[in-house]
């Protein structure tokens, strides 16, 4: 909890753990999920799920809400459904050589992972 008056984190029992960032408990502190995650490069890969094609694309360096948008226009140029599960965008099929171009064009850093 924040004070105003002091400024500083106060502590309390009642929440346990602060953030130093944003002064909300660790349990509910959004300063980890605004930041995106990696090393600053994208990594796009293909992989096979009970024997279906997945591209799996990691490392994409956008908040959640533009993460999700971007993986939606990636999902209409491959005309595949998928899905973004923990930061990685996720498109059915096996569309590796469809968005990398599109990922470079961003200006990422982008490597083919896998074999």
């Amino acid at each position: 909890m924040k004070h105003k008056g002091l400024g500083g984190l106060v502590y309390s029992t009642e929440h346990g753990t602060m953030c130093p960032q944003c002064g909300q408990p660790q349990a509910v502190c959004i300063c980890k999920a605004q930041a995106p995650k990696g090393d600053g490069v994208v990594r796009v890969r293909r992989e096979v799920r009970r024997g279906k094609e997945v591209t799996a694309i990691s490392g994409v360096p956008l908040l959640a809400d533009e993460l999700a948008a971007f993986a939606k226009r990636l999902r209409t140029l491959c005309g595949a459904g998928g899905t973004v599960k923990d930061g990685v965008i996720e498109i059915q099929g096996a569309h590796v050589d469809k968005v990398l171009p599109q990922l470079s064009a961003q200006g990422w850093v982008v490597k083919k992972a896998g074999g």
